[in-house]
């Protein structure tokens, strides 16, 4: 008789803007041979759809009917996420500063992050996943397999993000302001603030290498594959 093998595990990944979780989560992913699921993309795609219709971003019912009627694809590339709304690829359109804006407000809505919180369940339920959010390991999937929140100095994050963005000329103080209106609005939302889960592996990056951290991860990940077999 053919001995089934194990699920596969849900990896969550959570932490404030700007700690490097996409980066992390992708690479980690590519080295697993998982599906990488990043739930910010999500939230942009939905931000980039109000802005194109001109819709209130503090209008929640708007918003969740204008995200019940989008189809929001993510296809994992060796690049990271290809993303689509309704068949067209915005990829590069969510990541600049106007959608990054623009998500950090859609996604304070109850009504919006559990319509969104439903359909990352549905993609990432079957394991083989790593899913990095701000509330994957609270709200997501709370019996995830591993559960790592990702932090370092602020000071650090914003210089971070800086050298990210800084060929796109944006000053430094505006996304310094920028980031920390973020991390407000992400820390004190009545739904599904930012904190870490009861049982997360806390990670701070801020004396760390890209991948001493992600070396620390996989060293976690392998102790629960262990335990598995």
């Amino acid at each position: 008789m053919t001995v089934p093998s194990p699920r596969k595990l849900i990896i969550a990944i959570d932490g404030p803007a700007g700690v490097g979780k996409s980066t992390i989560a992708s690479r980690l992913a590519r080295k697993l041979g998982y599906v990488n699921l990043e739930s910010g993309a999500m939230y942009r795609a939905l931000a980039l759809k109000a802005i194109e219709w001109d819709a209130s971003f503090d209008d929640e019912e708007a918003l969740l009917k204008m995200a019940q009627d989008s189809r929001i694809k993510l296809d994992a590339t060796l690049g990271g996420n290809r993303v689509l709304l309704n068949g067209k690829d915005i990829s590069a359109r969510i990541r600049e500063r106007d959608v990054t804006e623009a998500a950090s407000r859609v996604s304070v809505h109850p009504k919006v992050r559990e319509w969104m919180v439903a359909r990352q369940r549905e993609m990432g339920i079957g394991g083989g996943v790593v899913m990095e959010g701000r509330d994957i390991g609270t709200k997501v999937f709370p019996d995830a397999d591993l559960k790592i929140f990702l932090d370092a100095d602020p000071v650090i994050r914003e210089q971070r993000r800086l050298d990210q963005q800084r060929v796109k000329g944006a000053p430094a103080e505006t996304m310094a302001a920028e980031l920390r209106e973020r991390d407000r609005r992400d820390r004190t939302r009545a739904a599904s603030p930012l904190v870490a889960a009861e049982d997360a592996v806390l990670i701070d990056s801020t004396k760390m290498r890209e991948d001493e951290v992600l070396h620390r991860i996989e060293e976690l990940v392998e102790r629960q594959l262990a335990a598995r077999r």
